[in-house]
C-alpha cells in the first residue's frame, strides 16, 4: 500500500494518526513479507517468542517515527527506549501476536499509541492518550484514532456495539505467553464463558481492543499487559463510545497491567462480576468426570 492510498483511508483532519499510519503500514508490509517466507524464532521466556521480524519492524518504526516526530520519545516492546522523558511518547508494539506469527497463524498486527505528558506532570501522574494506529497486514485493516476525533477503520467511522446484556455478548481475552501458572485468568475464562455468548482467545490484545471499538466483540479483559499492548487500542475503545477500566472499575492507566474494556453498556455488569469473582462468590465448580458423564447421559436421554 502506498503512502497516497494510506492517506485516502484516513480523514484529512487526523494529521498525527495519518503520519503514524504510513509508518505502521510500511512495518506491516515488512512483517507480512517475513510471514510469507517464514522466519526463524527464538525464546525470551518460557513460551515468549522473539523473531527477526519483531526486531526489524521495531528498527524501521523507530527510524520513521524519529524522522517524522523528532521531539517525541519512543518506548518499544523489543527494547527501544528513546527520549522517554519527552512531552510526547510513542508506545510501539512492532508485532503484536508474535506467537501466532511464529506458528503461521494469521492474527497479528502493528500497534502505535501516542501519549501526551505535558511539562510539569508529577511523577506517577498519568498522561493523555491522543493518537493510536493498529494495522493488521493479513486483512489489510487500518484502525486509527485521535482524541476527540473518533475511531476509524479503512476510512469508515466505527462505533461500539449496542448489545446490552452479557448473556448476548461475545467477549475476548488473552493469556500470558510465559508464567501462565501465576495467572488466575483460566478461572475468569470459565465464568465469563458460562455467562456470555462466547469468549474468543485470538492472541493479539491490540486487535482485541480494536475489535471492541468497531463492534465485532462486546468486551475484552486480560491480566499482565504492557503499555505497548494497550495504548492504541484503549484510545480506540474510548473514541468509539466504549469504556475501559481496571477490574475494580478504577480508571484505566496505560501503565496498569490489567484491562477491562467493553461497549460501555456492559461495563457495570462486568465490573460487578469481577468483584464477585475476586471475592470467591458465585463461582461455578468444575464438574468431575463422573458428573460430566452423568450430565451428558441425561441430555441424551
Amino acid at each position: 500500500m502506498s503512502a497516497t492510498s494510506v492517506r485516502h483511508r484516513i480523514p484529512k483532519h487526523l494529521e498525527i494518526a495519518a503520519s503514524a499510519a504510513e509508518i505502521a503500514v510500511e512495518a506491516g508490509a515488512l512483517i507480512r513479507g517475513y510471514f510469507e517466507r517464514g522466519v526463524a524464532t527464538e525464546y525470551k521466556g518460557d513460551v515468549d517468542l522473539v523473531t527477526e521480524a519483531d526486531r526489524t519492524s521495531e528498527k524501521l518504526i523507530t527510524e520513521r517515527l524519529t524522522a517524522a516526530f523528532p521531539e517525541h520519545g519512543i518506548y518499544g516492546e523489543e527494547g527501544v527506549r528513546q527520549r522517554i522523558d519527552s512531552e510526547y511518547r510513542w508506545y510501539v508494539d512492532p508485532l503484536d501476536g508474535t506467537t501466532n506469527f511464529a506458528h503461521g497463524f494469521p492474527v497479528f498486527c502493528v500497534s502505535l499509541g501516542l501519549e501526551h505528558r505535558p511539562e510539569g506532570l508529577a511523577v506517577g501522574q498519568e498522561g493523555t492518550l491522543i493518537a493510536g494506529v493498529i494495522y493488521d497486514p493479513t486483512r489489510d485493516e487500518l484502525f486509527v484514532a485521535e482524541k476527540g476525533e473518533g475511531t476509524w477503520l479503512n476510512g469508515r467511522r466505527m462505533h461500539v456495539s449496542a448489545t446490552k446484556y452479557l448473556a448476548e455478548a461475545l467477549l475476548a481475552t488473552g493469556f500470558p505467553s510465559r508464567k501462565r501458572h501465576v495467572s488466575p485468568n483460566i478461572h475468569f475464562y470459565q465464568e465469563l464463558t458460562l455467562r456470555s455468548h462466547g469468549v474468543r482467545r485470538a492472541g493479539s490484545a491490540a486487535l482485541d481492543l480494536a475489535y471492541v471499538a468497531c463492534g465485532r466483540i462486546e468486551g475484552f479483559w486480560e491480566f499482565f499487559l504492557n503499555p505497548w499492548d494497550t495504548a492504541a487500542g484503549a484510545l480506540m475503545v474510548l473514541e468509539a463510545g466504549g469504556a475501559i477500566t481496571r477490574f475494580d472499575g478504577a480508571p484505566f492507566r496505560v501503565d496498569s497491567s490489567e484491562v477491562l474494556a467493553s461497549n460501555g453498556l456492559l461495563q457495570e455488569e462486568l465490573v460487578n462480576l469481577f468483584t464477585e469473582m475476586f471475592a470467591g462468590r458465585g463461582l461455578h465448580p468444575i464438574p468431575t468426570p463422573a458428573e460430566f458423564a452423568a450430565a451428558r447421559a441425561s441430555r441424551k436421554g
